[in-house]
């Protein structure tokens, strides 16, 4: 396992920043700072793209500047765990520069945010996705999201993190995992992961007659596993980070359950 991401070296690990953007999987925000970083990154969308002066210096701000791709990117994830619990989005992000190129430091590694996370939501509301307590866990939330990126890193990481302690550092697997969700999955691996996931909930709910499964589109496959998955309320796919981050590379709009809107 080797994660090549780099944390700026001008900046200090601090719990308190007036701006940020996680570099995390979105379903470990609770709500509060899911809906946060929604409306930082559209600040910072307006700072970049309108010469708007307010944060323009801040650290967040300067990472972000000439990725208006990953900036898009980034706000699609956002969406589709905000649709999943229930809010609905109006406000797209449009920016396109540097496609496929996200900024290449953090104003702090992602296995310090998830120690960030862990203090900050003591005696308080969670995520969608449990805070992971060791390499095991942290695995089991993200295996589907790489299985639809890469099927050899797949088969290679599951025994060796199985073989590792529980008091295991997470620092490397946690950087190695964010790098992978940063790529778009391809269409074997994405069909692949969802007929995995479909599993968890297929033979709970009765298909109409005559409908094949094969022949649905990763968009409509990836909308009903999400669906059942709430309905059922299944505890593996809750927890997973595919369940909500691979809508976000789907073509089309990403809509929410009934619920809120936001």
């Amino acid at each position: 396992m080797r994660s090549t991401l780099k944390r700026d070296p001008r900046q200090n690990t601090s719990e308190v920043q007036s701006m940020r953007i996680w570099d995390i999987n979105p379903g470990y925000l609770n709500r509060q700072s899911l809906l946060g970083e929604h409306r930082e990154l559209h600040g910072i969308v307006a700072i970049l793209v309108h010469n708007k002066k307010g944060y323009s210096r801040h650290p967040e701000t300067r990472r972000w500047q000439g990725h208006g791709w990953a900036l898009r990117q980034r706000h699609r994830l956002l969406v589709a765990e905000m649709a999943l619990r229930g809010f609905c989005d109006r406000s797209p992000v449009l920016t396109r520069s540097n496609r496929e190129i996200w900024p290449p430091t953090y104003l702090d590694p992602p296995h310090c945010q998830l120690q960030i996370l862990a203090r900050k939501y003591q005696g308080r509301e969670q995520g969608r996705i449990p805070l992971p307590r060791n390499n095991q866990q942290l695995w089991s939330h993200h295996k589907y999201s790489v299985l639809a990126r890469d099927e050899k890193l797949y088969r290679r990481l599951g025994p060796e993190v199985a073989a590792l302690s529980p008091q295991h550092d997470m620092a490397e697997l946690a950087g190695l995992l964010t790098e992978v969700l940063r790529h778009p999955p391809g269409p074997g691996g994405l069909r692949n992961a969802l007929q995995h996931m479909w599993g968890h909930v297929a033979k709970k709910s009765a298909l109409p007659p005559k409908n094949r499964v094969a022949d649905w589109s990763p968009a409509r496959l990836a909308g009903e596993i999400r669906q059942r998955a709430l309905a059922q309320a299944e505890p593996y796919l809750l927890n997973s980070t595919a369940l909500g981050e691979l809508a976000a590379w789907l073509p089309g709009p990403i809509r929410a359950r009934a619920g809120n809107s936001g």
